[in-house]
């Protein structure tokens, strides 16, 4: 968690890079990250050589040599500020964008058109202060530094993405349950927050599973997956895993619904908040997709696409926009309809409006079902969430409403329930005046695979009893002559 020292100084470096000129969020994140990750690379070679002269052997591989000494974080930061400047942009960054080049690293793969932007030394200077004085001793602080700019970054991008809070993410890869056993994906992978959450969800529930050498080298390597088209995000994608202990990520650039991705049944979970209030051409669209959803509407592309990336058995929990739910075009009901019918489909849970401000007060939902190619749905289980812990406007301050630790314990009951339904297990979940509840799929069938939660919520409608008219009209003669009486008054 951050401290308010460390706060303050995200704010002053915020602040310097925008007096300094760099006004695009996206951009300041980036050239703050290079210069965070510096810090990484140097910190940790620190530790390697303490270790080295502790044990009394050679330090193996450092990334820094002879050589490149100067180029250290600890070496740089000490000299003046036209020096600094010139030594960080004309050799230390440089030196950077070549790590793991030739060995398919995707750091390197994606820094190759990386830019040094900071204009000025003492913009530089001031930055660096800043950084040095922040206690980043180990990689979940700096992980949540990193986590700190991006919620700087207000703007949406011009294809519908914009970045999921991390609670949010958090809850969604709860439901889903992440297992080392696992390998998942998010195809539309912006900066990376799903795969964190699955990385820090393992991470906390695997045990002792991960000191096995396999275990680890696959925690590192190949348990998560993310794919998106915007180099910058992949960019600040890379950077964000690398900072959080993911040494080598398998991220790439791809047009996850195109013609060009032939991925299909590899993984065996999905977690994503894909781009939506976009479309595209349809002849851009990989055929496959459009055989369940003949669509240009990017929303309802890649729900298709998810049915297509898992394995039989794997399982999904994706955002999508409320429209998605009981939208009447052919498209909307093919997918809600493939979902119910061909797959099985588990849980929807409407999120509140405004979870998703500053950047968007779009309306939106959770979709969690598991590709089965052979049906499955018998109920489906629905949660109106109300609150998240935090307001629900522009400012998004903490508050204590937050259903999130009731979504978690009633979805878990549920799953047990629908393993093994019995009239007494059942019980809880009828209750269609509550906030959760299960609908059989016959009736959803009959709705037309409507799948909004006020399709099927019941309320009860209470008659209110009003007085007698002439009741009523006596009462307003009365106050018309009292205001009467109350205006001669005034102009005795």
């Amino acid at each position: 968690m951050l401290t308010d020292d460390i706060k303050r100084s995200i704010d002053k470096i915020w602040d310097t890079l925008w007096a300094g000129g760099l006004t695009n969020p996206l951009t300041d994140v980036e050239q703050i990250t290079y210069l965070l990750f510096m810090k990484l690379l140097d910190d940790s070679q620190t530790r390697d050589e303490r270790n080295a002269a502790l044990l009394e052997t050679p330090l193996e591989n450092p990334v820094f040599g002879a050589k490149e000494e100067p180029l250290r974080w600890k070496n740089f930061r000490h000299l003046a500020p036209e020096e600094m400047l010139a030594c960080v942009r004309d050799r230390a960054f440089p030196f950077i964008k070549t790590l793991g080049r030739g060995r398919g690293n995707a750091f390197a793969e994606f820094m190759k058109d990386a830019v040094f932007l900071i204009p000025t030394p003492l913009v530089l200077v001031t930055l660096v202060d800043e950084i040095e004085s922040m206690d980043l001793s180990d990689k979940d602080a700096m992980g949540d530094v990193y986590e700190e700019l991006l919620n700087r970054v207000a703007s949406s991008g011009t294809n519908g993405q914009f970045r999921t809070p991390r609670h949010l993410t958090e809850l969604i890869v709860d439901m889903c349950e992440p297992t080392l056993d696992d390998t998942m994906i998010d195809p539309a992978m912006g900066s990376a927050g799903f795969l964190l959450s699955v990385i820090n969800n393992v991470k906390r529930n695997s045990g002792g599973e991960l000191m096995k050498a396999a275990n680890m080298k696959k925690f590192k390597s190949s348990l998560v997956s993310g794919r998106d088209t915007d180099h910058t995000m992949l960019r600040i994608g890379a950077m964000n895993l690398m900072l959080h202990g993911i040494d080598n990520p398998d991220i790439a650039y791809c047009d996850s619904v195109g013609e060009d991705n032939t991925v299909r049944g590899k993984y065996t979970l999905i977690c994503a908040n894909p781009p939506f209030t976009g479309t595209i051409f349809q002849n851009t669209v990989a055929k496959d997709l459009l055989a369940l959803t003949k669509t240009g509407k990017t929303e309802l592309l890649f729900l298709s696409l998810f049915v297509k990336l898992l394995r039989i058995g794997g399982r999904c929990g994706s955002i999508v926009p409320q429209g998605v739910l009981f939208g009447s075009s052919t498209a909307h009901v093919a997918i809600r309809k493939e979902l119910v019918e061909n797959q099985r489909l588990i849980g929807v849970l409407s999120l509140p409006s405004g979870v998703f401000q500053p950047y968007s007060g779009v309306a939106t939902a959770v979709l969690f079902f598991q590709r089965t190619d052979n049906g499955g749905t018998d109920r489906v289980w629905f949660y109106d969430m109300k609150a998240d812990g935090y307001s629900l406007d522009q400012k998004r301050e903490p508050v204590k409403a937050n259903d999130i630790p009731d979504v978690l314990a009633k979805f878990k009951a549920w799953k047990a329930v629908a393993a093994q339904p019995t009239e007494k297990g059942l019980a809880p979940f009828l209750d269609r005046k509550s906030t959760c509840f299960c609908v059989p799929k016959d009736e959803i069938v009959a709705n037309g695979y409507d799948l909004s939660f006020n399709k099927y919520k019941q309320t009860d409608y209470v008659a209110e009893q009003f007085p007698p008219t002439e009741q009523i009209l006596g009462e307003i003669d009365a106050l018309y002559k009292s205001l009467g009486e109350k205006v001669k008054g005034l102009r005795r």
